[in-house]
């Protein structure tokens, strides 16, 4: 049967994938035999019990890690074998691996650091602060559509732990990722900071492919369009949250290791 444009259109492309991933340590298979289709313009999580596997495959896809076997495409192009920086310019950004907060800037010139790295200005290091003016609309702009404009001027090592937690994906933000990936963007939060960071994230999704690892299920819940369960490195299921949820061997993964909210 023919499908029809609309039916086409309706389905976000793949932005990154991985097909049959591995990774051993010495006699351990940490992940095994991975696949994941991460949609663009969508929130994807990866969840499951701790040991799960969940930051061996983020260091996979991110290229900090080499996968024993299997293969990782970004948009198309094979990363396989491709070094982290390169990954991280061809759009692969993971928050916190360059988004380190300087606790002595101002939140302001936290983002307008950020945005040299897209705008070529980080190899003149030299340059006094002033030479960064030119970015300030679009570090304004980022501050604004993270709500972190009231505090441009403060000083980050003041912010709470969760304004921190926002300015850290504000300047990861400001790298331009087309696939961004969160590694428990929530630990630590009260249910205030949780309740503003999944509405960023929902809001970063809306032109970019989010992929985060994340404890909080009714984060999950009511963020994700799409799930990945992980037990002892092996997809044990995948879905929408209400699919997984369901499932028999999920519940029986979480019993006693995981809160249900």
């Amino acid at each position: 049967m023919a499908v029809s444009a609309l039916e086409t259109q309706a389905k976000p492309r793949v932005v990154l994938c991985a097909r049959g991933l591995r990774r051993d340590f010495g006699g351990f298979t940490a992940v095994k035999n991975v696949d994941l289709d991460v949609h663009d313009a969508s929130v994807h999580a990866l969840i499951g019990p701790n040991g799960a596997g969940k930051t061996t495959v983020f260091n996979l896809l991110t290229k900090f890690l080499q996968p024993t076997s299997g293969t990782i495409t970004l948009m198309g192009t094979d990363i396989t074998r491709t070094p982290p920086d390169r990954v991280a310019r061809m759009g692969l950004v993971r928050s916190f691996q360059i988004s380190a907060v300087f606790p002595h800037l101002t939140v302001l010139d936290n983002v307008r650091v950020a945005l040299q790295r897209p705008n070529n200005l980080s190899t003149q290091f030299w340059r006094p602060l002033s030479a960064l003016d030119s970015l300030n609309e679009r570090a304004e702009q980022l501050l604004a559509s993270v709500g972190l404009a009231k505090e441009r001027d403060h000083i980050a090592a003041d912010l709470s732990y969760g304004r921190k937690r926002v300015l850290e994906i504000a300047t990861t933000l400001a790298l331009d990722p087309k696939v961004l990936l969160l590694d428990e963007p929530m630990a630590g939060m009260g249910q205030e900071d949780v309740s503003v960071v999944s509405a960023i994230i929902r809001d970063v999704a809306r032109d970019r492919a989010v992929l985060m690892v994340e404890h909080n299920l009714s984060v999950v819940a009511n963020i994700c369009q799409h799930v990945t369960v992980l037990q002892r490195g092996e997809i044990l299921a995948e879905g929408d949250y209400a699919t997984v949820s369901q499932d028999e061997r999920v519940r029986q993964a979480y019993m006693g290791t995981e809160e249900h909210h």
